[in-house]
């Protein structure tokens, strides 16, 4: 019964993990785009991806555990950052952040 019972517990852990890959998929796939276009001097643009690439990495986030929930905490603090100076037109800083949210979004997906 108690190898049943931290079989069943281990592949929870393992379901919820596993929940937080597809949302960080989408996050970097959004947040590279942002980092593209912002280097680009596209600030309005960086926004569109950034919107969503924060929206995902706050969905891995809620499932995320250790060192992956620091990385994405990180990444939505970044994406913030990035999405406001993106909106007052700063493309470079926005970039920046977007760039530092990326890294913080591939460590936390590994």
């Amino acid at each position: 019964m108690k190898n049943q019972l931290a079989l069943f517990a281990s592949g929870l852990l393992l379901s919820m993990s596993v929940l937080a890959e597809p949302h960080l998929d989408e996050a970097i796939k959004h947040a590279t785009a942002a980092v593209e276009h912002g280097k680009m001097g596209h600030a309005s643009v960086l926004v569109e991806h950034a919107k969503p690439a924060l929206e995902h990495t706050m969905a891995g986030a809620l499932v995320a555990k250790g060192l992956a929930k620091s990385h994405t905490d990180n990444a939505v603090t970044d994406l913030e950052e990035a999405i406001k100076h993106g909106e007052m037109n700063h493309a470079d800083v926005a970039t920046t952040y977007a760039e530092t949210a990326l890294e913080h979004l591939k460590a936390a997906n590994k």
